[in-house]
């Protein structure tokens, strides 16, 4: 399955790189904003938390530097795509432009899931699966496709990992 050329083109630019992953993030807090300051807000607040939940505040600290790290990430990935010619390199960096636009679909559906419908157990499966391809996603880079870019992902295969534990406590 192929990308659309808008696609492999948009992280070519720096600032669409990163301002794709930020934007996504935006559209999608908006979208769910009623229902996380709503009465669905009420229903997350009254959860019992996990001994490891973090503050509140750290969310909007955390989140926008991992959206940007992993932007920055898909930049560096479209470069490595570039400049390698054709054949296992080339496509192992393609794969790689595949799973971070995998993992950004992933990551936007969690919070319509969490928090717009209070699906404790769709949102853990799709954080589990999020997990696992940015896990993915980082590997290629480590190993096959551009080590810098894996620097940029290494935060965020801890925060989706720490994510999932946090999940998966409010759901058992």
């Amino acid at each position: 399955m192929s990308l659309p050329p808008l696609l492999v083109d948009l992280p070519r630019s720096p600032i669409f790189a990163v301002g794709l992953p930020l934007a996504a993030s935006f559209a999608t807090g908006l979208l769910t904003r009623n229902a996380q300051h709503g009465p669905r807000g009420t229903w997350y607040k009254s959860l019992q938390k996990p001994a490891l939940d973090p503050p509140a505040w750290s969310f909007g600290v955390v989140w926008p530097a991992l959206y940007a790290c992993m932007g920055w990430a898909s930049f560096l990935t479209v470069k490595a795509l570039d400049r390698t010619p054709p054949g296992l390199g080339r496509n192992r960096a393609y794969l790689a432009l595949k799973l971070y636009y995998a993992q950004l679909a992933l990551n936007q559906l969690w919070t319509p899931l969490c928090f717009g419908g209070g699906y404790l157990g769709a949102a853990f499966i799709d954080l589990t699966a999020l997990t696992g391809t940015v896990g993915y996603w980082f590997w290629l880079l480590r190993t096959e496709v551009s080590r810098e870019a894996s620097w940029y992902v290494l935060p965020y295969v801890a925060w989706t990992t720490y994510a999932t534990y946090l999940n998966g406590s409010l759901w058992w």
